[in-house]
């Protein structure tokens, strides 16, 4: 009598559980990530190129020809400027974000992961966190650049270590944003043309390289409510820079308070979808 013996059966790995295992994870997908960036140094040179670029082309273009609370003089823009190009900077990583999940997505890496016992979420956020470190490296070569075209703070170290916390948490806020549209898109390139098509708006309507008092009442409006613009005044308070807006918009008498209300909603928001949208997507 032959005795039939039942193949096993294949069962994917479960993800794991608990807050300290995701932590956990998302840290070795960051590292995986940063990994990579050091292996193509373009990724990084290239990033700090263009706002660099910007530094030059706003101060001595422009400088001189705005009027900044009465003043057209090419100092008093340029330090007008920075806050502006510094939330700039932060927020147009998203781009580079959205390309590199969208990648991972095309590639089939996304798949590898989901073969493995390792929480859903830790994908996007160990993605979201290498991104944040590639940013805060580019914001601080772009202060030493700011130092030489004649930038200053007036509020002491402190604070301006608070204006630079207030940017990196809008990068990182705006990055979720990124990371939903590269799951949402077929292609990198998509998701490139995808993260700046937004951005653009985003940035220029908002008081980031003009006075927004100086807008049309309609425009003024939608740049004082505009996230990105509360950061920017923000980082203009805590730095001690000229721009103080005399608007009676709570973001802009508080913009402190609002810079961070908003990133969490965004974080808390996108982060939500995005991860939602990582397991339709691989399910």
């Amino acid at each position: 009598m032959t005795a039939v013996i039942d193949a096993p059966r294949l069962v994917a790995p479960q993800p794991r559980g608990g807050v300290v295992q995701s932590i956990n994870d998302s840290l070795v997908v960051a590292k995986r990530n940063l990994i990579r960036m050091m292996r193509i140094p373009e990724m990084i040179i290239f990033g700090l190129i263009q706002p660099i670029m910007f530094v030059v082309l706003f101060s001595y273009v422009f400088g001189g020809s705005m009027n900044i609370g009465g003043s057209t003089s090419a100092d008093v823009y340029r330090n007008f400027l920075m806050a502006g190009i510094f939330a700039q900077t932060v927020t147009f990583a998203t781009a580079g974000a959205g390309a590199g999940i969208a990648d991972d997505m095309h590639k089939g890496l996304i798949d590898r992961f989901r073969s493995l016992p390792m929480a859903r979420g830790a994908v996007l956020t160990g993605r979201t966190l290498a991104d944040l470190v590639q940013t805060a490296l580019t914001v601080v070569v772009l202060a030493v650049v700011a130092f030489l075209v004649g930038w200053r703070i007036h509020h002491g170290i402190p604070k301006a270590l608070g204006a630079f916390a207030l940017l990196l948490l809008l990068g990182y806020a705006f990055s979720w944003i990124g990371a939903l549209i590269g799951l949402t898109v077929r292609t990198p390139e998509a998701a490139t043309s995808g993260g700046l098509i937004w951005l653009f708006p985003v940035t220029f309507i908002s008081n980031a390289f003009v006075d927004s008092g100086q807008m049309t009442p309609w425009l003024r409006h939608i740049a004082e409510w505009n996230p990105f613009s509360a950061t920017v005044q923000a980082c203009r308070d805590l730095f001690g820079n000229p721009g103080v807006s005399q608007s009676g918009a709570w973001p802009m008498q508080h913009p402190v308070y609002a810079s961070l209300l908003w990133s969490v909603v965004i974080i808390v928001l996108f982060r939500t979808l995005a991860v939602r949208k990582y397991r339709s997507a691989t399910a």
